[in-house]
């Protein structure tokens, strides 16, 4: 196995594991369900057991995000190829608007291969369409809606210019240790240029005056602790150097895009943003410049099984369409329309969509989107956010409710039958049980499902460890592409009401994400538990199929 490291560690921890240990605890999710360890998801067993000689068709998951290293060696051999499509010709052979699209599309980029890689968040671009309408207005002769507009690009302004002073705090004070730590592996180089390390040395650097020679032990020391092994400088290096970088990043997008009102990406894409209807822009590109976080996502849903590389997926029979329309930032609406459209006209069953963001000015847009999804029977699978929030006050974008038509004052709230929201659980069966992240809701959260430290694949053949509702939803999406795979004539609802029905409401009193206050488990949800593949699929099986079969573009998984 190549670089393991955990992607959320931004203070710098040393995070070194051992294969022992991450067969037995990071892949904590994937074995086998027991009195101990009763929420994993038992995938081995179902195939050993239940799917031991079935054979079952392939199934196309859409993965909507950042990109997709579609030559990872955990990946490549499941990645969507678009049969109908030459690659490289610059011809759109299949008529499908998108030229060369043979992996799938790029909607953040432009036609010359730019990628855009961040983004401002919505809060930020409504500030600045505001600012250029009211930033040499007086106040005192707005009225109306124009007022109400006032008051939200001066409240927009306070937070904007708070979260950019707090975040340039944060890059400086990352990159103060980043220097620190760099000047402590220059060290570390020059010393294991002369001198043996061992346990002696270690224990005299310790004793040392230099102090640099004793923060070069206490690492080596811990790195003992912990594995039992001195290190090399290239490990010490990657465990101490990548997490700085990872929270310079962070911070540094922070300042530089997010929450810059003077950013704006939009001109490399070269469509007209503010027709909502435009479809066909973008580009063939769907790596990315970031590709860990749809990286990660795929390797989760669907990483090649028993190849003896790296992880192990949750389905086998799948082929990965990759989508990119997520950047660093918020995305925007127009794209993931548009996303969606694209992976249901190209055959996906499944949508996988680990986003989200707090507010949705063109909603209806991706409600149509969603709606087109429903009616072409493709299951959509939603992280429900990583806020600590009950969102059925709260809102997390997209949502599991289309929004009411101007004009309709009785509208009843409708929800769309296709769609999962997905909230996230850890290993343990205690009071800690769901992730102290997790967004919540007893109605407009379906199920919990593993989404506490998940191994999954990341860019460049490696492998990384990380958390959130982002890794829980792709392992409802390899699940409901284990149903959809060998029970192809149960229809998107059905998969949904199998994953959703199979589930156990569970009473244990746990911390509601983000109090002190214990509630039951149960009430977090709709269904009231944590997935159970063996049991959805107990349940899948003695379901009266509702879907006639063979007519969606299979394309071809890659040779």
């Amino acid at each position: 196995m190549n670089k393991i490291r955990y992607s959320f560690a931004i203070l710098i921890t040393i995070t070194v594991l051992n294969q022992d240990v991450i067969a037995q605890s990071v892949n904590w999710y994937q074995q086998d369900r027991t009195a101990d360890t009763p929420y994993n998801l038992g995938t081995d067993a179902v195939y050993n057991k239940l799917l031991k000689d079935v054979e079952g068709v392939p199934v196309i998951v859409a993965v909507i995000d950042s990109g997709i290293d579609i030559e990872h060696e955990d990946l490549a051999d499941v990645i969507w190829v678009n049969t109908d499509e030459i690659p490289g010709n610059g011809i759109d052979d299949d008529n499908n608007g998108y030229i060369d699209d043979v992996n799938g599309w790029n909607f953040i980029g432009g036609k010359d291969g730019t990628p855009i890689a961040a983004d401002t968040y919505e809060m930020t671009r409504t500030y600045a369409k505001y600012r250029k309408k009211f930033e040499h207005v007086d106040p005192a002769k707005l009225s109306g809606k124009d007022k109400e507009q006032y008051n939200d690009y001066v409240k927009f302004g306070k937070r904007i210019e708070s979260e950019m002073k707090t975040a340039k705090e944060q890059y400086a004070e990352f990159e103060e240790r980043e220097q620190f730590f760099a000047g402590v592996i220059d060290h570390i180089e020059r010393i294991t240029e002369t001198s043996e390390i061992d346990k002696p040395f270690i224990d005299s650097l310790a004793t040392s005056f230099d102090p640099t020679d004793a923060v070069t032990a206490n690492i080596y020391n811990y790195y003992l602790d912990e594995t039992g092994e001195i290190p090399s400088v290239d490990q010490l290096k990657f465990e101490l150097m990548a997490p700085l970088q990872d929270a310079l990043n962070h911070f540094g997008s922070k300042f530089k895009y997010n929450w810059n009102p003077d950013y704006d990406p939009r001109p490399i894409v070269g469509d007209n943003y503010e027709d909502k209807t435009e479809r066909y822009y973008g580009n063939n590109l769907v790596e990315g410049p970031d590709a860990m976080h749809g990286t990660h996502v795929a390797g989760i849903i669907a990483g090649s099984r028993n190849n003896d590389i790296g992880i192990n997926g949750i389905a086998k029979n799948v082929r990965i369409m990759t989508v990119r329309a997520v950047p660093d930032g918020d995305e925007r609406d127009k794209d993931v329309a548009n996303a969606i459209r694209y992976a249901v006209e190209n055959g996906a069953s499944i949508i996988n969509m680990s986003f989200g963001k707090g507010e949705s000015p063109y909603k209806e847009v991706v409600d149509d989107a969603i709606r087109y999804a429903e009616k072409n029977d493709v299951l959509i699978v939603h992280a429900s956010g990583n806020a600590s929030m009950d969102i059925d006050e709260g809102e997390n974008y997209p949502n599991d409710y289309y929004k009411k038509p101007k004009g309709f004052l009785f509208f009843k709230k409708k929800q769309p039958k296709n769609y999962l929201s997905i909230g996230a659980s850890g290993p343990s069966a205690e009071d800690d049980m769901v992730a102290s992240f997790s967004n919540y809701g007893k109605k407009d959260v379906d199920v919990f499902a593993p989404g506490v430290m998940m191994l999954s694949s990341v860019p460049d053949d490696n492998y990384e460890i990380s958390q959130g509702t982002s890794m829980a939803a792709p392992v409802i999406s390899g699940v409901a592409a284990v149903l959809r795979s060998y029970f192809p004539r149960l229809n998107a609802e059905q998969v949904k009401e199998a994953i959703i029905t199979s589930t156990v409401p569970n009473d244990t009193m746990v911390l509601k994400p983000g109090t002190e206050e214990y509630v039951p488990f149960s009430s977090l949800s709709l269904s009231g538990g944590i997935i159970d593949l063996a049991a959805a699929y107990s349940v899948a099986s003695r379901m009266k199929g509702k879907k006639k079969v063979g007519k969606k573009k299979a394309g071809n998984i890659r040779a």
